[in-house]
């Protein structure tokens, strides 16, 4: 285990299989190929022909060198060709008998001191290792697709494993230019384990109809800037896949998020298994084919069913960053535009900041200096509500307190004109409970922008029992001329992204809270493993702690899931006064300006 691994074998040569023998070739090690099927075998070294001839023509890399990676790569039938390997990388089926299987076998070809590695993203390294003559020599390494691209490794040890193979493991990794982590033997590790519960909610809540297959996954794109929606993501993972991991973390945690929604099940006996099948959340150009085809469940994009209400005027209630933002984007999209606070003072602040947001945007050259006076000219600086008369749309963005917005609706009620549209941007408080302090519930509606409001595209648009069709249809309207995106969604905690963003955020605490993982090897696992914009304890710090905690008790009340509870972690740091940046102190400690 001390020498170095310089002939690996790799057994499985699918798409992960593939990716990992180039990514071995390329950094030198001899490489030896092991399927059962040829064809498999012959699409591995196409697969790395091709890469390799793309490298070259980029002038990544020379023809000499190219044709040294290509000689580098063996492939063979047979499990007995891996006899001198340093390492064997197995990524063969997610499945305990496929891969205990390669395992036995093993046993009686391999040298005593040669490391065996499983690739497996949920199952249990401990257990397949027990199975092994030598459990000592048994870990996993789970590297993540595409491989060529995705830096992130996970190296898992069980309680068995030798630390010299961890550590022999550990340095290939960054031979390879991938970053390590090491994570101990629980279902899905750092990132599938925090993954996979959110792409299960996001099922579940397809198949509940909350909201349509595009509007989950455009709200989790442009909310959250991932790169890839939950149900797409699903799709090119497979969703047998999915729900094999599933069932791995269930039978582990017992966590009812876990437990695989029952759509997941549906559509892998009915073959519908994603990219791989041609069909699966969504339906594709041919089986195997990223190129998403229309199909029943498509929207057909026609205009809404009943007419909208004319909309020429905005009234924005509040001074913080978010209603100045908000004001700025009705603005820039030519509405005349009321900002309100409870002062003159106040909303003369908040125009300013929106001044200063406007000068930044001449300055890189976004807008002209003669688009930026007439924006500012359509915004009025108001002391008080009484200014909303006239408004066609009156939108609140004050603080996320019930008893302040319903108090606020009731004022909206008197001042504003009948058939004026009212709307509220909480993101996780009833929007009915806002409509029930007014006697035209018909007219209220939710309206979620996100932060800050100028550079995020979506708007989750919340419609209640209450609300009456031209009003949602006035809301989306305005929404497409602000150059915003509309996903619709139905009046229950979180709407759309903060119901499964914050389980998500939730759930990484508790493996810090549990000693799992530590905040910095999270972060890097979402990061460089999932292609997430930040780590979550990152975008908690700078959410605030006491904002996320209150989010996750909203959320805990409404659906009543054990799971749901907020970490008790997060609750000590909030009672701490360690709120995030805004603070100085959350999960890491940060300069005070």
């Amino acid at each position: 285990m001390d020498t170095p691994l310089s002939t690996i074998a790799v057994v499985g040569l699918g798409t992960m299989g593939t990716g990992i023998a180039d990514v071995l070739a390329r950094a030198g090690r001899e490489v030896i190929g092991i399927d059962i099927s040829d064809t498999a075998a012959a699409q591995a070294v196409a697969a790395l022909e091709a890469s390799t001839a793309r490298a070259v023509a980029r002038e990544r890399i020379t023809e000499e060198e190219r044709q040294d990676v290509l000689a580098r790569f063996r492939t063979y039938s047979d499990l007995h060709a891996a006899a001198d390997a340093d390492l064997v990388i197995e990524v063969v089926p997610e499945s305990y008998e496929a891969k205990q299987e390669v395992f036995r076998a093993l046993d009686g070809i391999v040298r005593p001191d040669a490391v065996l590695a499983t690739g497996t993203n949920a199952l249990s390294v401990t257990r397949l290792a027990a199975d092994s003559a030598h459990p000592e020599r048994v870990l996993g390494l789970h590297f993540f697709t595409p491989v060529q691209a995705m830096k992130l490794v996970e190296v898992v040890s069980s309680v068995l494993t030798d630390p010299r193979a961890v550590d022999a493991v550990t340095r290939l990794a960054h031979d390879l230019g991938k970053e390590p982590v090491a994570v101990g033997d629980r279902a899905g590790f750092i990132a599938d384990g925090l993954l996979f519960g959110y792409l299960n909610q996001a099922a579940a809540m397809y198949e509940a109809k909350y909201a349509s297959r595009e509007d989950i996954d455009a709200a989790m794109r442009l909310g959250c800037g991932l790169p890839m929606g939950p149900l797409a993501l699903l799709d090119l993972i497979g969703v047998d896949t999915a729900r094999t991991v599933l069932e791995a973390m269930y039978a582990d945690s017992h966590d009812r998020l876990h437990a695989p929604a029952p759509i997941l099940k549906q559509l892998s006996e009915a073959g519908l298994t994603g990219r791989k099948a041609g069909r699966g959340f969504y339906t594709y150009e041919a089986p195997g084919s990223g190129e998403v085809v229309r199909d029943a469940l498509t929207p057909l994009g026609s205009a809404e069913a009943a007419a909208g209400r004319e909309v020429r005027s905005v009234g924005v209630a509040g001074s913080g960053t978010m209603a100045s933002g908000i004001a700025e984007v009705f603005a820039k999209a030519g509405y005349g535009v009321v900002l309100a606070a409870r002062s003159q003072e106040k909303a003369d602040t908040a125009k300013a900041r929106i001044a200063k947001s406007l000068a930044r945007s001449v300055d890189k050259g976004r807008m002209t200096a003669e688009a930026r006076d007439t924006t500012l000219a359509l915004i009025t600086a108001a002391g008080t509500l009484d200014a909303f008369a006239e408004v066609d749309l009156a939108v609140e963005a004050v603080a996320e307190d019930l008893a302040v917005k319903q108090e606020l609706f009731a004022r909206l009620d008197k001042i504003c004109k009948p058939g004026a549209v009212l709307a509220t941007t909480t993101s996780s408080l009833p929007v009915v409970a806002c409509a029930r302090a007014t006697s035209r519930p018909q007219d209220v509606i939710g309206m979620h922008f996100f932060n800050p409001a100028p550079a995020m595209k979506l708007v989750e648009i919340v419609r209640t029992v209450l609300t009456g069709d031209d009003v949602h249809a006035t809301v989306r309207e305005v929404t497409t001329r602000i150059r915003k995106h509309p996903v619709d969604c139905g009046d229950r905690a979180g709407f759309i992204v903060n119901a499964l963003l914050f389980p998500y955020l939730n759930n990484a605490i508790k493996m810090v809270q549990d000693h799992y993982a530590t905040l910095d090897d999270i972060d890097a696992a979402m990061k460089l493993g999932g292609g997430y914009p930040m780590g979550p304890f990152e975008l908690l710090d700078v959410v605030g702690l006491d904002v996320s905690l209150a989010i996750e008790q909203v959320l805990h009340r409404e659906f009543r899931d054990p799971g749901l509870a907020p970490a008790p972690l997060l609750e000590h740091l909030v009672a701490a006064g360690c709120l995030g940046r805004k603070t100085g102190r959350g999960f890491r400690e940060y300069a005070r300006r």
